[in-house]
């Protein structure tokens, strides 16, 4: 719901225009005092402003002011009689968007306010688009039948509508971002912007710039104001993604945004209240972080209200059919291909290997193919593993032999332990009871490993 504010000193129109708005869907906030404006402008974010000018305590223009120091793209309103037409025409030389005469017409208010929220959202989305383009519209697909991915999913359901943090966990290449979107969707901040961001893949020197934004000058180059992710995402959902990688100066300022609501920009004096879901996601152990010193306790327990462990393909390889299908009919469309299907052969060669790349492998593998492939069949020759490019054996791709004998057997034993519960569960077509009998544990002992598989020990 996009929230307004009405600064209006008398109580007639103000009521009027409160009523107009409501009507429409919006929340709506009225002030009598222009100096009143100003201060709450300063405290809080709103996504458009209607603003008379003759106010007690400051005028419109410095309620004008005040709204686009807060928020550059947010549209103001305002509202004149007919002699002081001039001064609305210079406010829009200033930044206001539109002005409206009274005595104030209804429809012709609710036009203008629609049109400026409008363009409002096509300038968000712009910023949005310069750092990311989807590949694809509409809801995340997750694809998936087995039952740990049922598990997943129905975690996921039942924490989207709440305003909780989530922390996903699991290796690179299981999709944590699809998840996180799959979040954003099922909430009630659908419509409010998604902000995505690689805390792994911006440079130290900038992943401030990047999170909080900054002021004109706030440093050499910095020749126009910035909006940081935080403030992008208000009303929505900010994911970031590998925030393990973070430096504990950065974790300590994102712990403050989670516990206070609220942003600097880089150079800026104004403290900002922002309203985000955070979700944020980690391939490494947050657990193991925290006892090295590495990660923040107090941030690492603000994360982990909800967390949620995506399996690696390896213990879901029954739903390689399923991805290898989703995936190979988006390559068709990409490539201008028809009718790509996968020869038996081929699909045991995918079914059979680790994928130490996870989801993320098998889409590249099978682009690979999709280009290979002379006709419709994609044969086990289309196919190329990372294991036959020279990345050694697929078994070898699944141990990690660091640190201590003890710490390297035990995850070595994990990591045979996860691939025999994958095989199994493969063979048994997804039916757990029958691939416990196949291991030789009890159905319990087998839900007790598939409940976590990701979790790491040192």
């Amino acid at each position: 719901m996009e929230r307004l504010l009405v600064v209006e000193d008398k109580a007639s129109l103000r009521d009027l225009l409160r009523e107009v708005l409501s009507s429409r869907g919006f929340a709506v906030e009225c002030l009598g005092d222009g100096a009143e404006a100003v201060v709450r402008l300063q405290a809080a974010p709103f996504d458009a402003v209607i603003t008379d000018f003759k106010l007690p305590g400051a005028d419109g223009m410095a309620v004008l002011d005040a709204a686009l120091e807060r928020d550059p793209e947010c549209p103001v309103l305002v509202v004149t009689a007919f002699g002081t037409v001039e001064l609305a025409v210079e406010a829009m030389k200033r930044g206001a968007a539109d002005f409206l005469l009274k005595p104030v017409d209804p429809d012709h208010l609710l036009l203008l306010v629609d049109r400026a929220l409008g363009r409002r959202r096509l300038q968000r989305e712009n910023l949005l688009l310069k750092d990311e383009v989807e590949r694809r519209g509409g809801f995340p697909s997750i694809v998936g039948r087995t039952p740990v991915m049922r598990e997943v999913e129905e975690q996921v359901a039942r924490v989207a509508p709440t305003d909780a943090t989530v922390l996903l966990a699991g290796e690179s290449g299981t999709g944590k971002e699809l998840f996180a979107r799959a979040v954003h969707q099922l909430s009630g901040r659908r419509d409010r912007p998604f902000v995505a961001l690689n805390c792994a893949a911006i440079p130290s020197t900038l992943i401030e710039n990047e999170l909080f934004g900054h002021e004109k000058g706030s440093y050499t180059g910095a020749h126009a104001r910035q909006l940081g992710k935080f403030e992008l995402a208000g009303g929505g959902t900010i994911f970031l993604d590998e925030i393990g990688e973070l430096e504990k100066e950065v974790q300590g300022k994102i712990l403050r945004v989670i516990q206070e609501r609220t942003v600097e920009r880089l150079g800026g004096t104004a403290t900002l209240k922002v309203d985000v879901r955070v979700v944020a996601a980690s391939n490494q152990d947050l657990r193991k972080a925290v006892e090295e010193g590495r990660f923040r306790e107090d941030l690492f327990f603000r994360l982990n209200i909800f967390p949620i462990t995506i399996p690696p393909l390896r213990l879901r390889t029954a739903d390689i059919p399923l991805l290898a299908d989703h995936f190979l009919r988006r390559f068709e469309r990409e490539l201008g291909k028809r009718g790509l299907e996968l020869t038996p052969a081929a699909l045991a060669k995918l079914q059979a290997y680790a994928w130490p790349g996870n989801v993320r492998e098998l889409e590249n593998a099978l682009e690979r193919a999709a280009i290979l492939a002379r006709g419709r069949t994609i044969g086990p020759g289309e196919i190329v593993l990372f294991a036959e490019s020279g990345g050694g054996p697929a078994l070898g791709d699944l141990l990690d032999l660091r640190g201590t004998l003890p710490e390297a057997v035990a995850r070595t034993v994990r990591a045979v332990e996860e691939w025999k519960v994958a095989r199994a569960l493969e063979e048994a077509g997804g039916d757990r009871k029958a691939a416990a009998e196949r291991l030789g544990v009890t159905l319990k002992t087998l839900n007790a490993k598939l409940r976590d598989p990701g979790e790491r020990e040192p």
